[in-house]
C-alpha cells in the first residue's frame, strides 16, 4: 500500500502540496468513487486511479533499451552537456530514471535505462562478471598478438591489469581494422585505454550487447524502447 499523494506525485502530478490541491479539487477517482484526502492509502497495482476522468496506469519501474547517440552523456543531470534523461519523454522522466553503468560521450549503443536498483547493482556489480560487448574500428592492424594480450588482461596507463578479455577480428589489415571485445568491467575509457597499450587508437566504439541483451537493430541513434517481458527476464536470470 502506497500513499495516494506519493503515487500521484511519483507519476509527475506535481509537488505533495500540488498533488494535495488537486486531490482537494475533487478531480481525483480511486475506484469509482471522488475522493479529496491525499493521505489515503491505496495499492497502486490494484485500484484505478482517474484524474480528470482518465485512467493512470501505475508502474513502479520502467525499463528502456536506448540507441546511445554521439555527444550525449550517460548521467541524470549536467551543467553543459545534453544527457541521455533529457532524451527521454516526460512520461519516463517522471520515474526518475538513470544509466545503467555508462557509455563515454563519444560512444554510441546499447544503454540500459531504469529506477531499478536492484537492477542496476546486480548488473555493473563485478562479482556478477556481466559480459559487455562492443563493435570498434582501429586505426591500426590488429592481429593475434593483440588478441593474446587481451586474453592475458592487459595493462593499463596507470598499471591497472584487466580482467582477461576477448577480442575477434572481423577483418584487418593495414589500413585499420574492425573487431568485437568483451569486457566483464567499466573501467573509465577502458576499452580505448586498452588499446592505446597496444599502441593503437579506437576510431569508433558502439557496444552492441550487455549481459544477453542485444541491442535492437531497429533502434536509430537517439530511440529508444521499453523492453520487452522476454528481454527483462533475460536479465534478471544473469
Amino acid at each position: 500500500m502506497e500513499r495516494l499523494d506519493k503515487v500521484l506525485a511519483n507519476l509527475g502530478f506535481g509537488s505533495r502540496k500540488e498533488v494535495k490541491a488537486l486531490v482537494k479539487s475533487g478531480r481525483v477517482e480511486v475506484d469509482g468513487e471522488v475522493v479529496k484526502d491525499s493521505s489515503i492509502s491505496i495499492d497502486p497495482e490494484k485500484s484505478i486511479v482517474k484524474v480528470n476522468g482518465e485512467e493512470l496506469l501505475y508502474r513502479k519501474y520502467i525499463y528502456l533499451m536506448m540507441n546511445k547517440p554521439d555527444g550525449v552523456i550517460s548521467a541524470t543531470f549536467d551543467n553543459r552537456d545534453e544527457t541521455v534523461i533529457d532524451l527521454l519523454d516526460i512520461d519516463y522522466q517522471v520515474f526518475k530514471p538513470f544509466p545503467v553503468g555508462r557509455l563515454d560521450k563519444d560512444t554510441v549503443g546499447l544503454l540500459l535505462i531504469t529506477n531499478d536498483g536492484d537492477l542496476n547493482h546486480k548488473l555493473i556489480s563485478p562479482k556478477w562478471h556481466v559480459d559487455k560487448v562492443y563493435y570498434a574500428e582501429i586505426d591500426k592492424e590488429v592481429n593475434e598478438t593483440d588478441i593474446e594480450a587481451f586474453k592475458k588482461g592487459v595493462v593499463l596507463d596507470d598499471d591497472y591489469k584487466c580482467l582477461p578479455a576477448k577480442l575477434e577480428i572481423v577483418e584487418a589489415d593495414e589500413n585499420g581494422s574492425k573487431v568485437y571485445i568483451t569486457i566483464q568491467e567499466g573501467k573509465f575509457h577502458q576499452v580505448k585505454r586498452m588499446f592505446q597499450a597496444r599502441e593503437k587508437e579506437v576510431v569508433y566504439l558502439k557496444r552492441v550487447k550487455f549481459g544477453n541483451l542485444s541491442l535492437d537493430n531497429e533502434l536509430m541513434e537517439g530511440e529508444y524502447r521499453e523492453l520487452t517481458e522476454e528481454e527483462l527476464e533475460t536479465l534478471k536470470d544473469i
